[in-house]
């Protein structure tokens, strides 16, 4: 991967084909299914916060997916206690802890809640002309309900931000109009913590289309997740080889095969201009959660928002040969 100081003030599209399957929150969300409420026993359904019990034989929709989550995911936000005896029930499903009130913390549908994949992140709420971090404790279950399990309790409905009460005061939203908000949100993408670079051994660091080799001591910055996928997402664009040789190092994660430099292919970061567009294959994971050893050809760890490109793909953007290497893009899923 090529890293460099060339400001280029070019705006382009490359529309990327993903050859995996998208998680579920990036598909067409459609109802899953139906339960039928039950009458909760006495005592077991906890109505703390307005929370809503059940009906015995009411139908509620289910649902295993959420509307696709961009820089400005709408939603809903509700109100829930995560503290031990709220109506949140049980521990929080991301680390098995109750949560003070005073603490912003959210629970969010099952397609966004991704099977844990937000556990303990960040996300970032906008309502009522302000902004507030909170962090993933628990998923709000859009797939079953109106059990002890689920504290008598509907599915949730598959754009629910469930939130403390410490979001809903860093928003500023009077106390009498707690309940339900419509908001926007998106996933705020933190470093995830350091790595200390190593010199590489001789011929261990292939440095073709100018890649950096790892130094010494330095320190570099390494993520878990990327800024949040819309249809311009804001990215750089790297030059990479893909062949065999090249400075893209052993083959492609996805298929275990090289790729020639006249097929468009690219690798993106970690957490999967000129007026022209072109399609691309996805075919490696642009490592930003690790790097500076063998396994990563001793280059850093890449940042968190890079599109490392064959050839190909340059080529077809049209940009001169001179200004190839990194280049500000927006890109999006074909």
């Amino acid at each position: 991967m090529t890293i460099f100081g060339l400001k280029a003030s070019l705006l382009l599209m490359a529309i990327l084909l993903f050859t995996d399957c998208l998680i579920v929150e990036g598909q067409a969300c459609h109802p899953s299914g139906k339960i039928r409420g039950k009458k909760p026993p006495p005592g077991e359904c906890n109505q703390g916060n307005d929370s809503d019990c059940c009906k015995e034989g009411k139908l509620y929709t289910t649902y295993k997916c959420s509307p696709t989550v961009s820089s400005h995911t709408k939603a809903y936000l509700t109100l829930n206690g995560f503290q031990k005896d709220e109506d949140g029930g049980a521990p929080s499903e991301c680390d098995n802890q109750y949560h003070s009130d005073d603490t912003p913390v959210v629970a969010l549908s099952t397609g966004w809640y991704n099977k844990g994949s937000r556990c303990l992140n960040n996300i970032t709420i906008s309502a009522n002309g302000r902004s507030v971090v909170a962090m993933v404790v628990d998923e709000c279950d859009s797939t079953m309900g109106c059990d002890s399990d689920h504290d008598y309790q509907p599915p949730c409905t598959n754009n629910i931000v469930d939130a403390s009460r410490a979001v809903w005061k860093a928003l500023g939203v009077p106390h009498d109009q707690w309940g339900g908000l419509d908001i926007t949100w998106t996933d705020a993408c933190r470093p995830s913590g350091k790595i200390r670079g190593k010199k590489p051994p001789p011929g261990g660091c292939n440095q073709e289309n100018d890649s950096d080799c790892c130094v010494q001591g330095k320190l570099y910055t390494t993520y878990k997740c990327s800024p949040a996928v819309s249809s311009h997402t804001k990215a750089v664009l790297t030059l990479n080889s893909f062949e065999k040789g090249g400075d893209g190092g052993a083959p492609s994660e996805c298929d275990r095969k090289y790729h020639s430099d006249d097929t468009p292919v690219v690798a993106l970061s970690t957490g999967c201009a000129r007026g022209r567009s072109m399609v691309a294959m996805v075919v490696d994971e642009c490592d930003s959660t690790m790097g500076c050893d063998e396994d990563h050809d001793y280059q850093p760890p890449c940042p968190n928002n890079i599109v490392d490109a064959s050839k190909a793909v340059w080529e077809a953007l049209g940009v001169p040969l001179a200004d190839w290497g990194e280049l500000d893009i927006t890109w999006s899923d074909a």
